[in-house]
């Protein structure tokens, strides 16, 4: 496509684009609440569980990837120093990966151990 007509259709269809998912969410989120309506339900009764824990959950999320950032350059700088590689993405990513989802899990066992301690 030519950079010319590329230039004027970005502002078109950028503005177009925004509005029709906008409108997409609220026709849908207005829909779903007339069916609930229809069903003999109470929309505003629906709302999800809040997480109160979201602090935890975000401290060990971040705690996991620094430490497998951390893992990670250790890994880098001295077990595959030899390489012919300057970087390795990949064991970065893994490793950001792999403890960030463990400190995910850990706050999932944490939020389950509490949930037990309220429901006694």
């Amino acid at each position: 496509m030519d950079e010319h007509v590329l230039g004027v259709l970005v502002p078109i269809l950028v503005p177009m684009a925004m509005f029709a998912m906008v409108f997409g969410i609220v026709y849908l989120g207005n829909r779903e609440r007339m069916a609930m309506i229809e069903r003999g339900m109470d929309p505003r009764s629906s709302k999800k569980p809040i997480n109160r824990n979201y602090v935890l959950t975000w401290g060990l999320l971040l705690i996991g990837a620094g430490v497998g950032l951390f893992l990670a350059y250790l890994l880098d700088h001295t077990a595959f120093a030899g390489m012919n590689n300057d970087d390795n993405p990949a064991v970065y990513f893994a490793l950001i990966a792999v403890f960030g989802g463990s400190g995910l899990f850990v706050s999932y066992l944490i939020e389950k151990k509490d949930a037990k301690k309220l429901e006694e």
